[in-house]
């Protein structure tokens, strides 16, 4: 990253965005400042976890890459799904999309899966913990980011799950455990997937542009291979030198919405050229903190805090509407954006005035 002109991607301990009572710390403060100014530069930003967090990460892609394997290399019709926008906060267990390439488990808080026979499924291991510690991380950077835009703590709680979940509620947010390219799966079709790029063979499936249609996503993967565009239109390889106990973070374009075009959704892509001669292709778990169902997304807290907002974001739009719309990415770059700062140190007065971000 280094060769296109921009600072590395910024790495944040998850330890030193954990809000407090009181004063913000300096850890805090510059914490929120390199998660921030990543997000603006790449769209994407590193989450550096406890060694032990770091360890149920990893033994949850273990356990995947072996879910997968044993899966069947000639999955059921009825396991194949589409993005069917319809069905946002209904799927749970085991599917695939051979257009992408990947199949995936979701794990979803108050849903059962079923297999097709009727018999229950065995999920990978870990899957309620590590959507336990993902879900309070996702909420602690929405959180950063709110401090960043100068709204008032915790915002965006009417939008979001109780925690815990009540009974007979089911979870918006989601974990999933995908793989992409697995040797043995016979499910997809290889047409499409191969494009030149700087003079090597690339691999990337027929939809290559991807946006999650989450407020934040967080992505942990045993292999490098995640794209996302970057402030100047470029393609960042940003996992590529992931440690062991760090995780991608990227927003989606339900913050778009909800932060009036603030904070541009991460524009995706996935890479399989790093695949081949792999037995199990390239296994991640992404977990997307949703909105509910129920509740609308609009811009009362960005006004309140000052910000201007223009005319296509003054209307409150319900979720699942929003959900189920289209949205195409040309429309949603070259817009105003956070600007960058710095807080300045005691002695320049009060920082809080300073970090307003300004209409453009």
């Amino acid at each position: 990253m280094a060769g296109n002109g921009l600072p590395p991607l910024g790495r944040v301990k998850l330890s030193d965005l954990v809000p407090s009572e009181g004063l913000p710390s300096e850890s805090y403060k510059l914490s929120v400042t390199t998660l921030s100014q990543s997000l603006v530069q790449y769209s994407a930003a590193i989450i550096q976890f406890s060694s032990s967090d770091g360890a149920l990460l990893r033994s949850g892609l273990d356990s995947a890459r072996l879910y997968f394997h044993q899966r069947s290399s000639f999955p059921a019709p009825d396991m194949i799904h589409t993005s069917d926008s319809r069905e946002w906060c209904k799927t749970s267990g085991y599917y695939m999309d051979p257009q992408l390439w990947q199949e995936t488990y979701d794990y979803r808080p108050g849903l059962t899966p079923i297999e097709p026979n009727n018999t229950m499924e065995i999920p990978p291991g870990g899957l309620p913990d590590i959507f336990c510690l993902l879900g309070k991380t996702a909420r602690d950077i929405l959180d950063a980011i709110s401090f960043y835009l100068n709204l008032r703590s915790s915002p965006f709680t009417e939008i979001l799950d109780n925690v815990p979940l009540r009974n007979s509620e089911i979870s918006s947010s989601v974990l999933s455990v995908c793989c992409h390219a697995r040797p043995s799966f016979q499910g997809a079709q290889h047409h499409n997937l191969t494009a030149h790029e700087e003079g090597q063979l690339v691999m990337y499936p027929d939809h290559e542009h991807q946006v999650d249609k989450s407020l934040i996503s967080l992505v942990k993967s045993d292999k490098p291979g995640l794209h996302i565009r970057d402030l100047h239109g470029r393609w960042v390889l940003v996992d590529v030198d992931l440690g062991p106990q760090e995780v991608i973070v990227y927003p989606g374009l339900a913050l778009y919405q909800a932060t009036a075009g603030y904070v541009n959704p991460a524009l995706l892509r996935t890479e399989f050229n790093s695949m081949q001669g792999s037995m199990y292709g390239r296994c991640s778990v992404a977990f997307k903190l949703m909105p509910k169902s129920m509740t609308s997304l609009n811009c009362s807290e960005m006004r309140a805090a000052g910000h201007g907002v223009e005319a296509q974001f003054q209307l409150p739009i319900p979720v699942d509407d929003f959900m189920q719309r289209s949205h195409p990415t040309d429309q949603l770059f070259n817009r105003h954006n956070f600007q960058s700062f710095s807080f300045p140190t005691a002695q320049d007065g009060p920082w809080i005035d300073d970090m307003l971000v300004q209409d453009l």
